[in-house]
């Protein structure tokens, strides 16, 4: 059975942590390390994580980029786990990704979020707004599925492959978006309903919030250059299938 290590960056969000970390206590798979990166909070936000038994480091420089990276430095495990500290995985969660990572090729698995504290109105355009375009156009862009940081799963493997390229000291950086971009197109990433969280509706609690993350998703692009370009990335994708296709072909003669 793989080691499993959850990350979790924090900044002064002691509340939503205490849920999260409760969420994680009831997981039918449990995991085996809990490392709660402290992004400079104020709060008891690290107080909390370590009451729970959790590893704590801290990065006192604001960014989530960076206080991410830390934690998937840190963590130990075979597989990493990344949540948000809004984040309520349900019971099967943990079980569920490492079900989709029993597939070799697979090197991460994301889910989306649903809104726990929102009305109906926010619920019904939550998917609508937010959720299938993030989905539908960083596929388009990336030539797969992006990771969503709320609720994503991937090998140790892959994060030591790219742990040099991603811009972790840019806080202005989309952090999912960012680590999603350093994978080859080639590589297999899977996005499914199973591993959906609930989350803060905090992403459509003001238009300077959704300025703010459609900046940053501008921004990331700018920064990657060359490996952002989308038609570079599925003429990878495309060359990669064809060498494929052929090595089966000459193996089944």
């Amino acid at each position: 059975m793989p080691v499993v290590s959850v990350v979790i960056p924090v900044r002064n969000d002691a509340e939503h942590l205490r849920r999260c970390l409760a969420a994680l206590a009831a997981q039918s798979r449990p995991a085996d390390e809990l490392v709660v990166v402290d992004n400079g909070s104020s709060d008891d936000s690290a107080a909390v994580a370590r009451a729970a038994g959790a590893v704590v480091r801290s990065e006192p420089v604001p960014g989530i980029a960076r206080a991410a990276s830390l934690g998937y430095d840190t963590a130990s495990g075979d597989v990493i786990v990344r949540l948000d500290a809004d984040s309520v995985p349900p019971p099967g969660w943990i079980a569920a990704a490492l079900g989709l990572l029993e597939d070799e090729d697979v090197v991460a698995v994301t889910g989306p979020g649903r809104p726990s504290d929102a009305g109906p109105v926010v619920h019904a355009l939550w998917p609508v707004l937010y959720m299938q375009p993030y989905f539908v156009l960083m596929h388009g862009a990336l030539s797969r599925p992006p990771l969503f940081g709320s609720a994503a799963a991937l090998r140790r493997s892959t994060w030591l492959a790219v742990r040099d390229r991603v811009h972790r000291d840019d806080p202005e950086v989309h952090d999912d978006i960012d680590l999603s971009m350093q994978f080859d197109p080639a590589w297999r990433v899977l996005a499914d309903r199973s591993l959906t969280v609930r989350v803060s509706a905090r992403p459509f609690s003001s238009l300077p919030s959704a300025v703010l993350r459609t900046r940053r998703a501008f921004h990331t692009f700018r920064v990657n250059g060359r490996r952002a370009t989308p038609t570079r990335r599925w003429a990878r994708r495309a060359r990669v299938a064809l060498q494929a296709r052929d090595q089966a072909w000459w193996r089944g003669r």
